[in-house]
């Protein structure tokens, strides 16, 4: 397998995981969100506000995969839109705001970050 091919895998393999992490932050009062870390009550504007730019995100990664060529710069935007996720979890986890599992849950995203940058540093 040539590494287009594995990162339109790993493409559509982080479609699944922003669709999980749009319903946590569309849902923060849920059981599983709570047991995530995420904290409770949330303005519905700034939950959903989110959870939609997790969904563009989700989107953006879709439509990569399905591109006959990967857009560079755009892998760039999505490799640093997913280590700003997890580097913010890591401050607001430091500053007592998230509990070390909001931390744990966000390295998927760390790992997609590096896969997106190995990419970006080896074709």
């Amino acid at each position: 397998m040539d590494k287009d091919e594995f990162m339109r895998r790993v493409l559509w393999l982080s479609v699944p995981f922003n669709l999980v992490g749009a319903l946590l932050f569309a849902f923060p009062s849920s059981p599983v969100s709570r047991f995530a870390g995420f904290p409770a009550p949330v303005p519905a504007l700034y939950s959903t506000l989110l959870a939609f730019f997790i969904l563009l995100f989700g989107g953006t990664y879709a439509w990569l995969a399905l591109q006959p060529t990967i857009d560079r710069p755009l892998v760039a935007f999505c490799a640093i839109g997913k280590a700003g996720f997890f580097a913010l979890m890591v401050v607001f986890w430091w500053l007592g705001q998230v509990p070390g599992q909001a931390v744990l849950g966000a390295g998927g995203d760390l790992a997609f970050a590096g896969i997106f940058a190995w990419w970006l540093l080896t074709t």
